[in-house]
């Protein structure tokens, strides 16, 4: 356990430069707290205590923002910066060496049954609100840019953008000239449409 503690106070040091000290990292940080609290409450869940489980999950929400729930599986060395509103489904697995910043959701749609949360690999971040839903994988080495939907599978060694979520970088390499301004609107996108489908039927009822 002290070895793993060292692990995740070095994480925090590593990725964060307004970390200052050990005594900061380790009092005063909501997300190592939750971070450290999870691991509790996960080995709570996989023993069956699952209201004592859910029990050190809920006082950890009051106490930091942030709610993962004691059955997610989560590997070494993640970090949550900052952390408010930050929430992880029951059957999210994250891997090794992940950020997340806050507002983040790894979350269900609501329509799948068992596996109903994201898979997200390893050495992955994900920026400030993102929300990633349902039982999408995010691949190795991919970052999710503030403010992306993702509602579908993203590959290994990408950049994502956008609401949907699409790739823009792929190994390094731009894929397309997406960017964080120029957006494609899906409600614009959705109007356009309906629009089109609107004038088709007038022109058969005016014929």
């Amino acid at each position: 356990m002290f070895k793993q503690l060292k692990e995740d106070i070095q994480c925090v040091k590593d990725r964060d430069p307004a970390a200052t000290s050990i005594p900061e990292i380790l009092f005063l940080y909501p997300g190592l707290r939750a971070v450290r609290s999870h691991r509790r409450a996960h080995w709570c869940h996989c023993h069956n205590l699952h209201f004592l489980a859910r029990w050190i999950s809920q006082r950890t929400v009051r106490k930091t923002g942030i709610e993962i729930h004691p059955g997610a599986t989560i590997g070494r060395r993640f970090f949550i910066d900052h952390g408010t509103g930050v929430v992880i489904g029951e059957t999210t697995e994250i891997g090794d060496d992940v950020t997340i910043y806050q507002g983040v959701t790894l979350g269900g749609t609501g329509k799948d049954v068992g596996k109903r949360h994201p898979t997200v690999g390893n050495n992955v971040m994900i920026g400030a609100g993102a929300k990633v839903l349902g039982p999408v994988k995010i691949g190795d080495n991919t970052k999710i840019a503030a403010g992306s939907v993702v509602l579908h599978e993203i590959p290994p060694n990408c950049t994502a953008v956008g609401t949907p979520a699409r790739v823009v970088k792929l190994d390094g390499v731009r894929v397309d000239s997406l960017d964080q301004i120029h957006i494609p609107d899906p409600v614009a996108q959705e109007l356009e449409r309906l629009e089109g489908m609107i004038q088709a039927l007038a022109d058969t009822i005016n014929k």
